[in-house]
């Protein structure tokens, strides 16, 4: 089930999704306003999730934090915030239901194995699954995917030159983040994503999982993922410094002008964003994977 239209759904339901690694950057607030634009722009609704799958990467209070930092820039979500970590019951069901139909096979590949795509070497090796030592992978067919992008356009992947088999189990027993993102996604009735063009290469993993799932994938926009003055995406990882709740208009505005968008003179934060809403246009979105921005404190 390939998605290679450009068609919307009438229901419109987006969400930002961040771990809680860290504070908010100013690349999460671009990732924030724009899907948070683009859902209210089509009088849709905005969803917050907490990706807190992963414990020893969570940064204790990152996630009130987090919340505190999107209601100080006017990002308020639709409905009540969920976190993943809350959700491992939902996974666990899932992840049965992929072994039971044959979508799942057991794999000793430590990442180091091998350089970008995962050659298959144990796709036919009919391993045992041992906690501890082995991961689960899930089997990718069809071989080709072509998605529609609304910023790129039509996209498409090949199996073993740009996609290959993905972990939906690691071998700690943590649940990976394509399983438990597609799960959310519909369980949430997600209709729309607007995220970073960082993460293009999970695209065709998400919709091989939603066409086992039998379920419709998301309409997507990736936008350009902010570089920091060494020319290296924006991270928390990479000590990119937080966000400055004191002004948020001015970061609000600078987001907008990253995005391409226009905004008004002097206005306050609920006006700037009304605005912003009523004059978002994704098709001015500068169809870069990456752009650089000058950070500063």
């Amino acid at each position: 089930m390939n998605r290679a239209d450009g068609d919307c759904s009438p229901a419109y339901i987006g969400r930002f999704a961040p771990s809680p690694s860290g504070p908010l950057h100013f690349g999460s607030l671009v990732a924030a306003l724009a899907s948070f634009l683009d859902a209210k722009s089509l009088d849709g609704q905005w969803l917050v999730r907490i990706e807190d799958l992963d414990p020893p990467r969570a940064m204790p209070g990152a996630d009130q934090l987090i919340v505190s930092q999107l209601t100080a820039h006017g990002l308020i979500p639709d409905q009540p915030i969920v976190y993943q970590s809350q959700r491992l019951s939902q996974y666990a069901e899932a992840l049965e239901q992929l072994d039971q139909n044959g979508h799942l096979y057991a794999c000793r590949c430590a990442r180091r194995d091998y350089r970008i795509h995962y050659p298959g070497t144990c796709r036919t090796q009919n391993l045992s699954p041992e906690p501890g030592a082995t991961a689960l992978r899930f089997r990718i067919d069809p071989s080709k995917f072509t998605l529609f992008d609304r910023l790129h356009g039509k996209l498409t992947w090949q199996y073993g030159e740009s996609m290959s088999d993905f972990i939906v189990r690691r071998k700690d027993g943590l649940h990976a983040y394509q399983l438990a993102v597609v799960i959310d996604d519909i369980d949430q009735k997600i209709s729309h994503i607007v995220r970073g063009a960082d993460l293009l290469h999970a695209a065709p993993l998400q919709e091989a999982l939603f066409t086992v799932f039998d379920k419709p994938s998301p309409t997507l926009l990736h936008i350009p993922v902010v570089l920091g003055n060494d020319g290296r995406k924006l991270s928390k990882q990479a000590q990119a410094l937080p966000l400055d709740e004191r002004n948020p208009s001015r970061n609000i505005r600078r987001a907008l002008d990253f995005l391409n968008q226009q905004q008004p003179p002097g206005s306050s934060l609920d006006s700037l964003l009304d605005y912003a809403c009523k004059h978002w246009r994704p098709e001015r979105i500068p169809k870069l994977m990456g752009r650089s921005e000058t950070i500063g404190h």
